[in-house]
């Protein structure tokens, strides 16, 4: 349920049940090999898996140092690494007897997996997305319409992802029976840090791979940006064991002017949304505002287990 200090399950009371719950389906469907051969069978043709690793030959040559490559998530179906986690979660639900999913978004990429997913496997589906965000993510907004999804502007705080995520929480709290939240990011209350890695590790195990097949040694380092941290830690999952290969976090800046979203550089300790991780928050414990001109990277924490990487200091992370 931890990550050494962080992590953990500081929820309603009405919400533990359907977290137990989850976690034992997830340990007992998710993991087991009937699942794992379904969901491949599901990802491969839906999603474009495995994505390429590109050689970036011109921007090494302009470098002047070490090669770089991409893994190129954004090839994948939808143009995000997000329908790895929306696709498994939601056939998990499938599998659970939940035929409604709930989500929050905030770029808008993790709405339209979710309304992917949604329309592939026949479930219903709700996406809570802060009016903020909506206006600055308008093509992504009519997709998620156009899937078949119901949009749930939130118009209240920021209106941005924050807001969404404590709007779906409301919902879920009062639809639990039928209802299964698709948290997007490595974030929130046990076992959802947890199940996003699990299937967002699909990243780094190709990449592991692939940098095997093409270099035959493993990469002195791995670079990708933290908003909650999916996309970073199903990279940086395979390779934890790794002490060779440098892990590196890169959050949204701005310190100078106070608008940013850094937690893990400038944050400290505390809860939010389920979870004990880094926050941005003032002296009496109120959450921050946030700003990043990418709206992914608009959140005032991170995942829990990006905090205990910060915390051993196995990961660097930077603004």
């Amino acid at each position: 349920m931890f990550f050494g200090d962080y992590g953990g399950q500081y929820s309603a009371e009405t919400l533990m049940t359907p977290l137990e719950e989850l976690e034992h389906a997830f340990e007992k469907i998710a993991r087991s090999e009937a699942f794992r051969n379904e969901l491949t069978e599901i990802l491969n043709p839906t999603i474009g898996r495995p994505t390429p690793l590109t050689y970036l030959k011109n921007l090494t040559e302009h470098v002047g140092g070490a090669k770089i490559y991409a893994k190129r998530e954004d090839l994948c179906h939808t143009g995000s690494h997000k329908l790895n986690n929306a696709l498994s979660q939601a056939l998990l639900a499938k599998k659970m007897g939940k035929y409604r999913i709930i989500a929050e978004t905030g770029a808008g990429q993790h709405g339209v997996a979710t309304a992917t997913a949604c329309a592939k496997l026949g479930l219903e589906c709700t996406i809570y997305m802060g009016e903020k965000d909506a206006k600055r993510q308008a093509p992504n907004v009519s997709r998620i319409k156009l899937l078949g999804a119901k949009l749930s502007l939130v118009k209240e705080g920021q209106k941005t992802l924050k807001d969404a995520i404590n709007a779906a929480m409301r919902d879920w709290v009062a639809s639990v029976d039928t209802t299964h939240y698709l948290v997007g990011s490595a974030i929130g209350p046990h076992p959802f840090p947890t199940i996003v890695r699990e299937f967002q590790n699909v990243i780094g195990r190709e990449a592991f791979s692939q940098f095997m097949e093409i270099e035959q040694r493993l990469p002195s380092k791995l670079i990708a940006c933290v908003g909650g941290g999916s996309n970073a830690i199903g990279l940086f999952y395979s390779f934890i064991d790794k002490p060779q290969v440098k892990l590196i976090g890169v959050q949204a800046g701005g310190q100078e002017t106070g608008k940013h979203s850094s937690p893990l550089v400038t944050g400290r300790p505390g809860i939010l949304h389920g979870t004990k991780t880094m926050l941005l928050q003032d002296e009496d414990g109120q959450i921050l505002e946030t700003h990043s001109i990418a709206p992914g990277l608009d959140y005032p924490a991170v995942g829990p287990e990006h905090a205990h990487l910060l915390n051993i200091g196995r990961t660097t992370y930077e603004a």
